[in-house]
């Protein structure tokens, strides 16, 4: 899939992600959609006593805002793919969702079916 591919609202998805890792500026940042269109997103977190990535991060607050299931995902690293721990989260809640990684200019790298 090139981003001329794309749809709005995944585009929309690796714009929040993007635009999350740079506020904090984190090495990561995610954004998920859930069932009903709403969006999470979310940045990596590295506390002394916690360590969040931001794609498990961005799951995590889907699930605890009530979503059932994931359409799609899109994470924004400098890593040349997704871990394996976070595309499994994204699993978890959306066995058929893509999960779009980009570059942190906005190139998309892949993008995965589970």
């Amino acid at each position: 899939m090139s981003e001329a591919e794309l749809g709005p609202e995944d585009l929309k998805i690796i714009t929040l992600a993007r635009s999350t890792r740079a506020r904090v500026s984190a090495p990561e940042g995610a954004a998920v959609r859930d069932e009903t269109g709403r969006t999470y997103a979310a940045a990596a977190v590295a506390l002394p006593s916690l360590h969040l990535s931001a794609l498990r991060l961005a799951v995590a607050m889907a699930v605890s805002s009530g979503a059932s299931s994931l359409e799609a995902a899109a994470l924004v690293s400098d890593a040349p793919q997704p871990d394996p721990g976070d595309l499994a989260a994204v699993r978890d809640l959306g066995p058929d969702a893509t999960v779009f990684h980009a570059a942190p200019d906005g190139t998309l790298l892949a993008a995965l079916q589970l």
